[in-house]
């Protein structure tokens, strides 16, 4: 009977703390993610150019195959004044990708061929692309289009401390989750965009070097005489 008495009184009791600690957890990782979100709005704000070392990891989850790709990145994120603007100098294969706002231009010198047409097409920069899009993101246009959960704090290549963030997209998209891995000043170092047929890519960006000068020159590429192919 007392047993009984007590099991009825502590129970309740317990699952009554259970509720107040989990709320307790919940609010504490809610205020980490206002933060990041925060430190992210304000290097989105203060960015108005971006060069940095990149590494592609491809996987194919079929086969469980990587292939990996280094290369460099220069990047002008969209403003009143001008549109997007992004290249990408992969080392091997040796391939040029230029991104204008919608519009794009592959090159790949060793086979003097260049493919060029609309950006929302073109696969090859896609993926490289969606994750420096969120570089170029505000805290409103993230939490408009994504629903976003913390997932702690991790260290990634280098040693270099970040925030993850995991985000699934509100509404249509080409991919199904995106990663982010968040420095302290509010820079997404790393991503992983997870596609609908659980592919994924991560992106590490290192070596990076915020609001530098970048010569308008720097996104045209010399074609001259290349095999041009409409994407």
């Amino acid at each position: 009977m007392k047993f009984s008495i007590l099991r009825k009184t502590l129970l309740p009791a317990a699952f009554a703390a259970g509720i107040v600690l989990s709320a307790a957890g919940f609010a504490s990782a809610q205020g980490v993610k206002q933060e990041i979100l925060d430190r992210m709005d304000g290097n989105y704000k203060s960015l108005t150019s971006l060069t940095a070392r990149v590494k592609m990891d491809s996987t194919q989850a079929v086969l469980g195959e990587t292939d990996t790709k280094t290369g460099s990145v220069s990047f002008l994120p969209k403003s009143k004044k001008h549109a997007m603007y992004l290249r990408l100098d992969w080392d091997k294969p040796n391939e040029k990708i230029v991104v204008i706002d919608k519009k794009y231009q592959i090159y790949r010198p060793e086979i003097n061929q260049v493919i060029q047409g609309s950006s929302d097409s073109a696969k090859s920069s896609e993926k490289t692309g969606n994750a420096l899009r969120f570089v170029s993101m505000s805290r409103r246009e993230l939490m408009d289009n994504y629903d976003i959960k913390y997932m702690g704090q991790e260290d990634i290549s280098g040693g270099i401390p970040t925030w993850h963030l995991f985000m699934t997209p509100k509404g249509k998209a080409s991919y199904k989750s995106a990663e982010l891995w968040v420095d302290k000043d509010g820079m997404p170092r790393q991503a992983r965009v997870t596609e609908l047929n659980n592919d994924t890519n991560v992106i590490l960006l290192t070596d990076i070097k915020k609001n530098p000068t970048i010569k308008a020159d720097v996104f045209r590429l010399d074609t001259r005489g290349a095999k041009v192919i409409e994407g």
